[in-house]
């Protein structure tokens, strides 16, 4: 072997890429080392044979040969392409470039053929691709999720559309039992309310309102329940672990109170009337979880003490947040206790007492709104009729009593017809006037107004002014 040939044959076998050359009458004339690696001849020695007979037996390598075929037919240009090679069964993606050997003559040229294996290239472009496709995927499921928490967030709380979409039972029908502080809130008299506003404002005015009370239930881990007109009902410990689920109810509710000045400040530069709210708030073992059929669902509390808190939300008036004796156990920060009560709620069988709080301490540090006023005295009674109230029906009897003194929203009534503390009655006061019994006093009963009409206002100076007339 010549020295030059020697250096030849040496570069030849220390690429990386195969080569192979076939001669004008397809003998393949010399092979390197790799390209009998990457082929997969093994110890299969194909020099001085037909190339024909070495590939031409496989229907699976058709795409090699024919790049060969193609440098034979079209001896202008080179020929390259990225075909499929079976490699002893196994498939391998090859980069082939085929042209002619230069200065030969014409008639007798030579095939030579540079080919290097591209499968783990591939298989790594490939699994970029997947990675791509799967971060694609993965970015359209997060605007899916974005999308569901936007839309069902408008319906539901976070808490619940977190628990729906995270969780695999999202969805399941089923609940469970766990103990939990459950809280309600009423505006005072709002259906009265609904009668004098227009349905645009009317609906501004509530949802300005909703949104900040929504705001304080979630600031302190509160799980929205649902919205019945302007009635809110919110649980606190249904998700997840919160051992001081009793105190986040009651801190909860005294901000409600104090957003709710907020509010009708807002509505009074709008011309909407004041709207007044009571507060309910009940400890106990309730079922919470999905409660429906398959097509209907809801995330749903239920249980007696569920049904207590209505109870105990039904003897507020505005400005109150009473709480349940199984509250007051379970709160371990300070509470200002402003007012006790003691009632009998239906379904109950003992009495219960029911604490007023008026503000909670550390780490809170909240105070709750109370704007009651001392009712003053008329120079004369104001005579008045007015109907009992039982589960916001009026009774057909009319009774009669005078009024003694009045605030913005307080008066005290004298009647000789008996009445109870926390009964509801209507007055004919300018329209009509709902007040809760709140208290006994030696001169009558100390109303309190849970709905004021808009004539209210007119008919006490009408009536002040032709007390003052007699009086003169």
């Amino acid at each position: 072997m010549l020295h030059s040939e020697w250096i030849y044959e040496n570069i030849m076998d220390s690429m990386s890429e195969g080569v192979i050359t076939i001669n004008y009458e397809g003998v393949i004339t010399y092979i390197n080392t790799a390209g009998i690696y990457i082929l997969g001849l093994g110890d299969r020695n194909i020099v001085n044979m037909k190339f024909a007979e070495c590939f031409l037996d496989s229907r699976d390598n058709v795409d090699f040969v024919q790049v060969f075929m193609d440098a034979v037919s079209d001896r202008t240009v080179s020929h390259e392409k990225i075909i499929p090679y079976n490699r002893n069964g196994e498939v391998r993606h090859l980069r082939l470039l085929t042209s002619l050997l230069a200065n030969q003559e014409p008639e007798k040229t030579d095939v030579i053929g540079v080919f290097g294996d591209l499968s783990d290239l591939i298989e790594l472009q490939d699994a970029l691709k997947a990675m791509e496709r799967i971060e694609e995927l993965n970015k359209q499921l997060n605007r899916r999720n974005e999308l569901l928490q936007k839309t069902f967030g408008r319906y539901l709380s976070d808490e619940i559309v977190n628990e729906l979409t995270e969780s695999p039972q999202g969805l399941t029908l089923g609940g469970r039992k766990r103990i939990v502080t459950v809280l309600m809130s009423d505006l005072r008299g709002f259906t009265a309310l609904c009668e004098h506003i227009e349905p645009e404002p009317m609906i501004l005015m509530l949802n300005h309102y909703l949104e900040e009370m929504i705001d304080a239930i979630e600031k302190y881990n509160g799980t929205l329940i649902e919205i019945e007109g302007d009635g809110i009902l919110a649980v606190f410990g249904a998700l997840g672990e919160d051992p001081a689920h009793a105190e986040h109810a009651v801190a909860a509710a005294l901000s409600m109170q104090s957003r709710l000045t907020q509010v009708n400040a807002w509505n009074e530069e709008r011309g909407y009337p004041n709207l007044q709210m009571g507060i309910g708030i009940n400890s106990g073992e309730a079922i919470v979880g999905n409660i429906g059929s398959e097509k209907r669902t809801r995330f749903n509390v239920i249980g007696s003490q569920v049904n207590l808190c209505g109870r105990i939300e039904s003897y507020t008036v505005d400005g109150q947040v009473f709480i349940s004796p199984n509250t007051r156990e379970l709160v371990s920060a300070e509470l200002t206790i402003s007012g006790r009560m003691v009632v009998r709620p239906k379904g109950v069988e003992e009495e219960l007492e029911l604490y007023q709080i008026a503000a909670i301490g550390e780490p809170y540090n909240l105070k709750g709104r109370d704007e009651t006023r001392e009712p003053e005295p008329l120079s004369e009674p104001i005579p008045v009729s007015f109907y009992r109230l039982e589960n916001k029906h009026e009774t057909a009897i009319p009774y009669f009593g005078g009024i003694m003194a009045v605030s913005t929203d307080t008066a005290v009534l004298n009647t000789q017809t008996p009445l109870s503390v926390y009964d509801n009655i209507r007055i004919n006061a300018g329209g009509k006037l709902l007040c809760k019994v709140v208290e006994e006093k030696k001169d009558g009963y100390l109303l309190r107004y849970t709905s004021i009409p808009v004539g209210y206002a007119e008919w006490l100076i009408e009536n002040t002014e032709k007390n003052n007339k007699k009086k003169g």
